[in-house]
């Protein structure tokens, strides 16, 4: 199970950064978190951060604006070999606030996507850029995200869902020329009905498509992203966002 798994309930926001998990939690809930987890504690009001000597799993308590606009600009503006942490946790006195202030600083791209279950109960896992992945795409114009969801699932695998509950929203970024981007994805649980013509969108790099049990899920996942572990993860604790 991924180490993040642990804050799950006490998320508010998680965001994979070159697939390395950045999370924002109330500093309210860190009674509920375990020290011995990080390999690098500091106290916002007490210490000056210096973000290009981050190390293994990082935890800060206490973060306002200042501290967020000053992770988030070295997050933006350095190589992914500078960045040396494999995770950050953000204990925020004003969580909320400060989700908004990270939105500020990126082109906000939404998206959906969702993971499909047939009659054994096994999971659609996709082969996309030498990794398994689960089918997701951009929203269209005018679309709710579960029309968009039910869309790109037909799309790339052409086959016929039915949709259920969401199982949680994904944040990562990367850059769009030049520019910053934000990409969020909520996810939904669905129903295969008809996968009697299914077969992989080649205009997008899927290679494969394959249903899987959970021992062959398990075994995907370690060529997987962190985001689509998280998804995972999400639905396996009945996690809702």
């Amino acid at each position: 199970m991924l180490f993040f798994v642990i804050e799950i309930n006490l998320l508010l926001m998680v965001i994979f950064i070159d697939d390395k998990p950045i999370r924002i939690i109330s500093q309210n809930n860190f009674k509920n978190l375990h020290g011995s987890d990080y390999d690098m504690m500091f106290d916002a009001r007490l210490e000056q951060i210096n973000t290009k000597f981050l190390k293994g799993h990082v935890i800060v308590l206490n973060v306002d604006a200042t501290t967020t606009e000053k992770f988030f600009k070295f997050f933006i503006d350095s190589t992914p070999q500078k960045r040396q942490y494999q995770s950050i946790t953000l204990c925020a006195n004003d969580a909320e606030t400060v989700e908004n202030q990270i939105k500020n600083f990126y082109k906000i791209i939404k998206a959906a996507g969702g993971v499909v279950f047939n009659d054994e109960n096994k999971i659609l896992m996709m082969y996309r850029m030498e990794k398994w992945d689960l089918p997701k795409g951009k929203r269209d114009a005018g679309e709710k995200s579960k029309e968009t969801a039910v869309r790109e699932v037909a799309e790339e695998c052409n086959i016929k869902v039915k949709l259920g509950d969401k199982i949680c929203t994904t944040w990562h970024t990367y850059e769009q020329g030049g520019k910053p981007i934000l990409k969020r994805t909520k996810w939904y649980k669905m129903v295969c009905s008809d996968d009697s013509r299914m077969k992989p969108q080649l205009e997008e790099d899927i290679k494969e498509l394959r249903w899987m049990d959970e021992k062959e899920v398990k075994q995907a996942l370690l060529n997987s992203y962190s985001s689509i572990r998280f998804v995972i993860d999400s639905l396996n604790n009945n996690i809702k966002e």
